[in-house]
């Protein structure tokens, strides 16, 4: 039995894991993935048969793990977001949730013909969409603007709103007494509030004072939040069932926005353990799905799928939307992004025990594979169009080429003007304003000030921009810089000049671990490239042909020919490194630092 458990408990990791690698490497969103080998794994071959495995920890687990996700994505709310958005924001968390219940529970009565009590509690859990969902998706599609801050507010706060909603309508099913029902309901939200506010504003106030005084040693910080988060969880949720999900998001949220302790590190841990449930959470979910009950879905499942995307969101964003500044491009976005995850499967599939155990509901039974119809449909739907339609809207930028340069003296200038002639964004970020005003003079989108500043990251949309080129003189800010913007762009993105090294026995200046991908050449450092630039090699861009082939390139630039980038025939961006040869190939273009030949 043990081998079994961990044979279980290994494999949902792993294929998990695996699902993730594999839908980046082919550019899909992970979820789809997650669900198919899921699917596989459980109901087709049996291998996973996650009630069996944790028995009666399954939920317990499921809802600690959706605790974590959720404080991770409070983590990435700030509230300087909501300047812009903060009135779609309260609009999509209370106007969208009631016009979402309201259509949701009507399309449950009128097409799935379930009871109205049941199509009342399935149109509540209807309201979540979900962190599990939302963040691997906004990852996915790199979203530029406001919308992603929208989406993401929405989701992360959605989610306790809508599973308190859900245990009040479930409460007063099994009440069953209309004036008392009414009189739960505004205690419990009343109660759920403030105990929700409580033990968020107490955990945090004592995760701040342990990491602001030092009374924790480094090594402990992430294990201590997680400690924190834990038990605030579990408090809450002992003292007002369900209203722990919401402690945990405004424990999060008000991390996110305290100015007293850095944060970064624990960040960073979350996010990783947040890829880790996430992957292993929605196995667990796809694995727990019976075949028999497929025969229990027909066309009335497939119209109140079609009815949930095509009426009810749309109708959610257009009542939350009457009065704000959103473009119909912005607008018909939103539309389109509301895919509901784990927390909808966890919570329909609790409520379902209870209403037939304790309040005699038969029909009950059939919530399960209907959520989980819905889940299956709205992730594929929305997951498939999310990159077509945002690319199409201009708000989406799944892949995007474009080069922010640290550095903006006169040969960095040059590289990112030949970029920008071929049609990439460029954006030169400097403290020295003179270079700074030259470059803007050349047409190149700069910022004066530090590429290592806040500033940078908290106010400017970097959406579309995909890679970093540190070319500053200073080894240290072009390493700062690379650990700086390494979670926006990925590590793989970061590029900064090879340090400088006066003789071979010298030691670099900065350790490679805090260090960016080094560009173009382990020993061309800046001192080494202001000397060839100096001495009068020029920025090339050189077209690979059936004729012009790379080695026809070698032979006429002999050994001169300093290779800097590659640019595909689809126009897609790859800066040369130590560690990877160039290869141009027939119809690519290849920029290289050449002596001009007569």
């Amino acid at each position: 039995m043990n081998h079994e458990i961990l044979l279980g408990l290994g494999s949902i990791i792993v294929i998990g894991i695996a699902a993730q690698w594999l839908a980046w490497r082919i550019a899909i969103p992970s979820i789809l993935l997650l669900l198919v080998f899921g699917f596989i794994a459980g109901p087709l071959t049996g291998f996973i048969n996650p009630d069996k495995l944790l028995g009666d920890a399954l939920f317990p687990i499921v809802s600690i793990s959706v605790a974590i996700i959720l404080f991770e994505g409070g983590l990435s709310l700030k509230f300087k977001d909501l300047k812009k958005s903060g009135n779609v924001v309260r609009n999509l968390i209370s106007i969208g949730a009631l016009v979402t219940w309201i259509l949701s529970s009507l399309a449950v009565y009128f097409i799935l013909d379930f009871d109205l009590p049941i199509a009342l509690l399935l149109g509540a859990i209807l309201i979540v969409t979900g962190p599990t969902v939302i963040i691997p998706l906004l990852r996915h599609v790199r979203v530029t603007g406001r919308v992603g801050s929208i989406v993401k507010w929405e989701g992360i706060v959605n989610d306790p709103i809508g599973a308190i909603i859900a245990v009040l309508v479930l409460e007063a099913i099994l009440i069953g007494s209309f004036a008392q029902t009414i009189f739960t309901i505004v205690t419990s939200i009343i109660i759920t509030i403030l105990i929700s506010a409580a033990l968020g504003g107490f955990g945090a106030l004592i995760l701040i004072q342990l990491l602001k005084r030092h009374w924790i040693p480094g090594y402990l910080h992430s294990s201590i939040t997680l400690m924190i988060v834990v038990g605030i969880f579990t408090a809450s949720n002992l003292i007002q069932s369900e209203s722990g999900l919401l402690s945990v998001t405004l424990l999060g949220i008000l991390m996110a926005n305290q100015k007293q302790a850095n944060l970064k590190h624990i960040i960073e841990f979350k996010e990783n353990l947040g890829i880790l449930l996430i992957s292993t959470l929605f196995i667990i979910l796809a694995a727990r799905l019976k075949l028999e009950n497929l025969a229990d879905l027909g066309v009335h499942s497939l119209l109140f799928l079609i009815i949930l995307i095509v009426v009810v969101r749309p109708a959610s964003i257009f009542f939350s939307t009457i009065k704000s500044d959103l473009t119909w491009k912005e607008k018909v976005f939103l539309s389109m992004m509301a895919p509901r995850g784990i927390v909808a499967a966890a919570v329909t599939s609790i409520f379902a025990v209870k209403l037939i155990s304790e309040g005699g509901f038969e029909q009950a039974r059939f919530m399960v594979p209907e959520i989980f119809s819905i889940i299956v449909g709205t992730v594929t739907f929305y997951g498939l169009l999310a990159v077509p339609l945002g690319k199409w809207l201009g708000l989406a930028s799944p892949n995007p080429q474009g080069v922010i340069i640290a550095g903006s003296h006169s040969w960095a200038r040059e590289i990112g003007s030949l970029l920008k002639s071929k049609g990439f964004d460029v954006l030169m970020v400097d403290t020295n304003r003179e270079n700074i005003n030259e470059a803007r003079m050349s047409g190149i989108n700069t910022i004066y000030g530090s590429i290592i500043s806040d500033y940078l990251v908290d106010e400017i949309d970097l959406g579309k921009y995909g890679s970093l080129l540190a070319l500053t003189p200073n080894d240290e800010v072009n390493s700062l810089a690379s650990l700086h913007l390494t979670e926006i762009l990925g590590r793989s993105k970061v590029f900064q000049l090879a340090p400088y090294k006066q003789d071979s026995a010298r030691k670099e200046s900065v350790a490679k671990p805090l260090r960016g991908r080094v560009l173009f050449g382990s020993d061309l450092h800046y001192e080494k490239l202001d000397e060839l630039f100096s001495s009068g090699l020029k920025l090339k861009s050189n077209n690979i042909t059936d004729t012009f082939t790379f080695e026809k390139f070698k032979e006429k630039y002999s050994s001169d020919a300093i290779p800097l980038f590659i640019i595909s025939e689809n126009k897609k961006l790859e800066v040369i490194t130590p560690e990877n040869e160039p290869k141009p190939e027939e119809g690519d273009s290849i920029i290289s630092l050449v002596k001009e030949i007569e």
